[in-house]
């Protein structure tokens, strides 16, 4: 019913939930180095709780405080660090088996890139930065164990002061943009990667699994982006480095199905100052840039592995 009922010739969908439920997690080992995480845990329910709707009975409701309450409590339950996509499929099997009215749970979490700092060249036991990106997942669960996890990175901002360019575009009368061979390139990337096994029985069984692999997709994005200090990479436009970031990460971990992967500019426009004796606005060498404050621009591609029938 939740995907589709149809009420007094009115055809209803519905799905409820709860956001931003906030929940810190901090796990200790015995040789008093500590672990921290920050969730931001997102809940949707889909549920047979249409009478909710039309009559208002609440029986087949799960209560928005009862979801939170639900987070705080699975997270406790975690005695072993663990990833947020292992919690994030707890939340979700949890939901979806739990309540007999609910068929499908869908779970998004973002994780705050809490970064251990170094004092004096050590690692301190307990002592963190925050940094930039976030590392995001989304989990669905159906009642009959069917799952789908897709993982990401947020909020990640690259640039490079050289090896781009953007020429022969489409011109008009519109058209101010000059080529270009030689321009900064910023962007802010949003990457998602589906994982290919979909149950709850396929679940990989190695304990650093999903830490392994977010920060390996990470460092292939970051990698592909810039190429290495001695073969630099040119890039001729954003959709180029785009498809070529995708393209490397399904070309390295074989176990994701898709990529999904969003950069809008990040523009830094160059500042040409004119002057009594030179009127002219002119470009000099050594470029002063105006940043802009926001990406815009997006750019977005999805890459998906083309398996052949048998």
């Amino acid at each position: 019913m939740a995907e589709g009922a149809v009420v007094e010739g009115l055809k209803l969908e519905q799905r409820h939930g709860k956001e931003r439920v906030r929940v810190g997690r901090v796990w200790r080992d015995v040789d008093g180095t500590h672990h921290f995480v920050e969730w931001n845990v997102s809940i949707r329910l889909l549920s047979d709780c249409i009478p909710a709707y039309v009559t208002g009975d609440n029986s087949n409701i799960v209560a928005t405080d009862t979801m939170k309450n639900t987070v705080y409590v699975k997270a406790k339950e975690c005695s072993e660090r663990i990833p947020v996509e292992v919690f994030a499929i707890k939340l979700a099997n949890h939901f979806s088996t739990f309540y007999d009215p609910v068929t499908t749970a869908i779970v998004n979490i973002a994780e705050k890139q809490w970064e251990r700092v170094s004092v004096d060249g050590q690692s301190h036991k307990h002592g963190f930065k925050f940094g930039s990106e976030e590392h995001t997942t989304e989990v669905v669960v159906k009642k009959c164990g069917a799952l789908q996890v897709t993982s990401g990175i947020g909020k990640l901002k690259l640039l490079k002061t050289t090896q781009s360019g953007f020429e022969g575009f489409i011109r008009d009368k519109y058209t101010m943009l000059p080529d270009t061979q030689e321009r900064l390139l910023g962007t802010e990337v949003t990457a998602s990667w589906r994982y290919a096994f979909d149950s709850l029985e396929n679940i990989p069984v190695q304990p650093l699994y999903f830490f392994n692999s977010y920060t390996g997709v990470k460092k292939v994005l970051v990698d592909t982006f810039f190429g290495t200090p001695k073969m630099r990479v040119y890039s001729p436009s954003v959709q180029y480095t785009l498809y070529e970031m995708a393209k490397a990460v399904l070309g390295r971990f074989h176990d994701l199905s898709s990529v999904d992967l969003k950069m809008p500019n990040i523009h830094f426009l160059p500042v040409n100052l004119s002057s009594k004796d030179n009127p002219v606005i002119v470009k000099f060498e050594d470029d002063v840039y105006l940043p802009t404050d926001e990406p815009h621009g997006a750019i977005e591609a999805s890459l998906s592995r083309i398996r052949s029938k048998m």
